[in-house]
């Protein structure tokens, strides 16, 4: 399974960004999926996480401004970012907890993507 991020650029402050992520390979479904995010001398942390059933959370940070969403059938991932700051630049990375194969039997895997560049300046 192979995780792939895609949508960052340089953005100026106040403007959007949608940032999305595919799985592909042998994919039973998909349980629940997170951005995180690093910036530059700091620790990853977790930005927005939706569940299976399309439950939400999101770091008090990006609350009102982030919106994660999920197309299961595209096996795809979401993030909506509105009204960004110099404080959200980060590299971007997704996480998916998968079933699929395991030693030929199915069982839960986690995954990461490498991560794509979000940079909001003047």
């Amino acid at each position: 399974v192979q995780l792939q991020a895609s949508g960052g650029g340089l953005v100026q402050p106040g403007g959007s960004l949608r940032l999305s992520c595919a799985a592909s390979g042998i994919i039973f479904n998909i349980n629940a999926w997170a951005w995180y995010r690093q910036a530059p001398g700091k620790q990853r942390e977790l930005v927005a996480a939706i569940t299976s059933a399309g439950s939400t959370n999101y770091a008090d940070s990006v609350k009102g401004r982030f919106a994660i969403s999920r197309d299961n059938a595209k096996n795809t991932v979401y993030l909506q970012m509105n009204s960004l700051k110099p404080e959200d630049t980060a590299v971007y990375y997704c996480n998916a907890d998968v079933r699929t194969v395991v030693a030929d039997n199915v069982g839960l895997m986690n995954y990461w993507g490498k991560g794509t560049q979000v940079t909001v300046s003047s």
